[in-house]
C-alpha cells in the first residue's frame, strides 16, 4: 500500500488545564510536529487545556491552524483568536461536521467525554464508509489502556469485528501515530463486513 499524505489532521482533545503537566507536553509536541510537517492542524478552537496547548505550539512553530467552535463554547472554552483560520458554528454537531469535512485524518490526545464522542463518531463514520479517513489514538502515559482493553473485550465479544478493530491506530509518540495512519487500511464495508 502507498503511504497516504495529509493536509490536514483534526486533534480531538480535552480543554480542562487542571491536568497532568504530561498531556499538555504531548499536545504541544504534537502540535510542533504537525506545524514541522507542514500539516495543518484542525482542532476545537479553544485556547484552555490541551486545545490550546496544541494550538500554540504549531503556531508558535509557524504552521496553520484552524479552529472550528461553537458560539456557546467561545465563553467556556475561551475561543482562540490568533488562529489562522476560525469557524464559529451553531453547536456541536455542526463543529464535528466541520472537522471531519475539513480533516484528513483524525488525533485523539488524552481527554473526557467530548474527546471520546468525537473519536468514535468518526470510528462509526470510517467504518461505515462515509469516509475514508484514518483515525487513532495518542496514548499518552497509559491514558487509553482501560478504552483499549474494552475494546479488546468488544471485539472478544462479537460487537465489533476484526477488521474494523485493526482501523484504530495506537501509538505512544505523535511522529509515529502519523506515520501509522499514513500507513493503513480502511476495509470496504461489504454486506458480509457488518
Amino acid at each position: 500500500m502507498v503511504a497516504r499524505s495529509f493536509q490536514r489532521i483534526a486533534v480531538y482533545c480535552g480543554s480542562s488545564n487542571a491536568v497532568a503537566q504530561r498531556y499538555m507536553a504531548a499536545a504541544r509536541q504534537t502540535g510542533k510536529l504537525l506545524a514541522q510537517s507542514s500539516i495543518t492542524l484542525v482542532y476545537g478552537g479553544g485556547r484552555v487545556g490541551l486545545m490550546g496547548a496544541v494550538a500554540d505550539a504549531a503556531l508558535e512553530a509557524g504552521g496553520a491552524v484552524v479552529g472550528v467552535i461553537p458560539q456557546k463554547l467561545m465563553a467556556l472554552e475561551k475561543g482562540h483568536s490568533g488562529l489562522t483560520e476560525r469557524f464559529i458554528v451553531d453547536g456541536m454537531h455542526a463543529r464535528k461536521s466541520m472537522m471531519a469535512q475539513l480533516s484528513d485524518g483524525f488525533i485523539a490526545l488524552p481527554g473526557g467525554w467530548g474527546t471520546l464522542e468525537e473519536l468514535f463518531e468518526v470510528a462509526t463514520q470510517t467504518q461505515l464508509n462515509y469516509f475514508m479517513k484514518p483515525f487513532g489514538l495518542l496514548n499518552v502515559d497509559g491514558y487509553y489502556d482501560r478504552l483499549l482493553d474494552f475494546l479488546d473485550h468488544a471485539a472478544a465479544e462479537g460487537f465489533v469485528r476484526p477488521q474494523q478493530a485493526s482501523m484504530m491506530q495506537v501509538a505512544t509518540e505523535p511522529d509515529a501515530l502519523i506515520d501509522k495512519l499514513a500507513r493503513v487500511a480502511i476495509p470496504e464495508i461489504s454486506s458480509s463486513s457488518l
